[in-house]
């Protein structure tokens, strides 16, 4: 059972679990809102673990209907066999930037389009090429190797700022290269864990300030399995959206491996889906997945963006 908005319904449905649920639904226990299924095949390591990296940002639980005698629904939080590199409060102090849960969705969602859903979080690289405050580049370090690429200097030196100062909060073992990039921009490095560990137990974070058309030279030596952004909320005119995304998507395509998968989530109050899957179409040959479940993620945020949507492509 987990607590839910709907595009959660869409994620399990998506996700490697999806066919092994049985009876998922929603359901309304004290007031608030959830996700009930079954598991046939009962809770194995792997489901355990897929649940977990699901819920970094939330939770799952046992339901029952009765315990001693005593009528329910109790609810016993589930302990899973996934355990982020970092707590989510790393996230959450970002969440003014963005829906943090919807982010958290995004990549999972995103994850579960490529040929990489079977592999654990930290054997993935996720780059966030319009990174704004860090939430979904944050958001993948829940497990993965994360980098972003955002062209206001100031957000970048802020998001370094917090990045530092949180690491060393937490006591994390961390190392901070700066790099002038000529012609392109500064970039941040940061290497994570204690050097003679394992690189299963070491992270890279990478914060690059510049021109998302510029990512490949901004990031130069990460390859990114999976590209998760969201489009800046500010713009206003479609001229601007359409020269964003047709300079920066042959780019971000390149970066990709014919593994990998882009996700885009972006406010179509004005821009709706179809005009930004022709976008998409238009600028790159990656393939919109826009059938059946993939073009049912549209939800609301807040009073200002009433309709965010979601887009997945692939090679």
């Amino acid at each position: 059972m987990r607590r839910w908005p709907i595009y959660w319904l869409l994620e399990l449905q998506l996700s490697p679990l999806g066919r092994q649920l049985a009876d998922l639904r929603r359901v309304e226990l004290g007031g608030r809102g959830y996700l009930q299924f079954n598991l046939p095949g009962g809770l194995t390591p792997e489901i355990s673990y897929e649940l977990g990296a699901m819920a970094t940002l939330d939770a799952f639980f046992i339901y029952y209907a009765a315990l001693g005698g005593q009528t329910g629904p109790f609810l016993q939080p589930l302990d899973t066999a996934f355990t982020p590199a970092w707590s989510p409060d790393l996230v959450m102090t970002r969440r003014y930037r963005q829906d943090h849960r919807a982010v958290d969705t995004l990549a999972s969602q995103h994850c579960y389009s490529s040929d990489l859903a079977d592999r654990p979080w930290n054997a993935l690289r996720v780059l966030d090429p319009l990174s704004g405050g860090g939430t979904t580049l944050f958001t993948a370090l829940m497990g993965a190797d994360a980098a972003g690429v955002e062209q206001d200097e100031n957000d970048v030196r802020i998001t370094v700022t917090f990045f530092k100062q949180y690491a060393q909060q937490q006591r994390v073992n961390h190392t901070v290269k700066e790099e002038r990039l000529k012609k392109v921009g500064r970039r941040w490095t940061f290497e994570i864990g204690k050097r003679n560990a394992s690189p299963a137990q070491r992270q890279q974070c990478i914060l690059a300030q510049g021109d998302a058309a510029q990512s490949a030279q901004l990031i130069a030596g990460f390859k990114p399995h999976l590209i998760v952004t969201d489009l800046p909320y500010g713009i206003q005119h479609q001229g601007k959206l359409n020269a964003l995304l047709s300079s920066a998507l042959p780019v971000w395509e390149a970066l990709l491996p014919p593994s990998g998968a882009l996700a885009l989530a972006w406010d179509a109050t004005r821009f709706g889906r179809a005009e930004m899957t022709a976008l998409v179409q238009q600028s790159c040959s990656l393939r919109v997945l826009d059938e059946d479940l993939y073009a049912q993620f549209g939800h609301q945020v807040d009073r200002v963006i009433k309709q965010r949507e979601v887009l997945v492509a692939r090679r």
